[in-house]
């Protein structure tokens, strides 16, 4: 699965980069960086944590 973010949404609250560092990463501007943007079995139960707790919604999975 592809991991989405929408940057215009996106709000760098850092939830994401708590529940799956192997993914996403803030940059010392404080901006939401993807590590990857495909899924593994080793992470898609974090990257699935992360797009739920997003408070924007700006993290998506698609197909």
């Amino acid at each position: 699965m592809k991991i989405k973010v929408d940057f215009d949404l996106c709000e760098s609250n850092a939830l994401c980069e708590a529940l799956a560092p192997e993914v996403f990463e803030l940059d010392d501007d404080d901006y939401l960086q993807l590590k990857t943007d495909e899924t593994t079995p080793d992470n898609i139960e974090n990257v699935k944590r992360a797009v739920a707790a997003c408070p924007r919604a700006a993290i998506s999975l698609e197909d």
